[in-house]
């Protein structure tokens, strides 16, 4: 039987040098920061005449600000005093976050919701635990669903007080734009910015190419990143993969429980699509459509979702299914 492991999975990004000084000709100036953001690494690459401490300052203020509204696990951030019922007040990273989030959850039929957050605390997932005990999904399904949601203005309005909020599978791809953003604001025209395998990049590279991207083959515990399924040449877009092949949880019996919960039936997704990679306008909305096409599976519908979207939305999709012995895959006809 194939093994749920679902979790999202880095993406290399393969460029040929860390620093392009600038030569005669008029070549461009290119500068390489790599730090930390949102608990994992975090690399800008861009022809900026901003120095790498101050490129460095700028994600490290961003990082500081997001964690402070987002982060499930700073008892004092925006988001767990929304979840502990401390306020009901809205910033504008958790509004812009929860609206797309609510078009995701009514586009995938409910299989993206981020009210999930019961059912992955009580599985072990946010304690990070080697063991998870069952929990019982039954009354935890009673909790989640966002349909338990409303605003009113900058409040957010539960019909039950227990509902918790969890935006791990859309922040990181959201701190990307922002850096993005940031970037632009300073007249930044090439860069690519880096952040746990989240990438959006616009313009071109030092080689005065777009930037390449490497897809990684989808086997358990490719932790390395020394495997490449496919490399991909893009410009002014973002992208995320989401992937059921890395880290999982083994309860007591011996099952493996993946990262990856289906909101409506309160267990792993059980699918042998293996990899997710959208490219989409922005890395919050390739994020969190990773996800919700992981959590769809191979039985939910996922391919022909994103057929749909590649049609409505401008999205390009690359899956990857376990098949036999090997693997099969279904692209956008860009990226086969």
């Amino acid at each position: 039987m194939l093994k749920t492991v679902i979790i999202h999975c880095k993406i290399v990004v393969l460029l040929a040098a860390t620093l392009l000084v600038g030569c005669s000709g008029g070549a461009t100036h290119y500068t390489e920061v790599n730090s930390l953001a949102l608990g994992t690494f975090a690399q800008v690459k861009c022809d900026a005449t901003l120095s790498p401490t101050e490129l460095t300052q700028m994600i490290t203020d961003i990082d500081t600000e997001a964690k402070a509204s987002m982060s499930i696990f700073d008892p004092e951030s925006l988001i767990s005093r929304i979840n502990t019922n401390q306020t009901d007040s809205l910033d504008k990273h958790i509004r812009f976050n929860l609206e797309l989030a609510k078009r995701y959850y009514e586009l995938s039929g409910g299989k993206y919701d981020v009210t999930v957050k019961p059912l992955t605390s009580a599985w072990g997932f946010a304690r990070k635990q080697e063991q998870a005990i069952e929990p019982n999904v039954d009354s935890l399904l009673q909790l989640v669903g966002f349909d338990k949601l409303s605003f009113e203005g900058e409040r957010l309005i539960k019909s039950d007080s227990r509902v918790e909020i969890d935006l791990n599978s859309i922040a990181k791809g959201y701190v990307v734009d922002l850096v993005a953003h940031a970037l632009e604001e300073r007249g930044v025209v090439n860069y690519m910015v880096n952040i746990g395998g989240e990438i959006r990049c616009k313009g071109l590279n030092p080689k005065h190419a777009d930037w390449t991207i490497g897809i990684e083959t989808p086997y358990e515990g490719n932790f390395e990143q020394d495997s490449l399924e496919k490399i991909v040449s893009v410009t002014d877009c973002a992208l995320a993969t989401s992937g059921n092949y890395r880290r999982f949880y083994t309860t007591n019996d011996g099952r493996k429980v993946a990262h990856t919960i289906d909101p409506t039936t309160g267990y792993s997704v059980l699918s042998d699509l293996l990899s997710v990679t959208v490219l989409a306008p922005t890395c919050a909305e390739a994020d969190a459509a990773a996800t919700m096409f992981m959590a769809m599976g191979s039985e939910g519908g996922a391919l022909e979702l994103a057929q749909r979207c590649e049609s409505e939305r401008g999205w390009r999709y690359y899956f990857i299914y376990a098949d036999g012995d090997g693997y099969r895959i279904e692209a956008s006809e860009s990226l086969k």
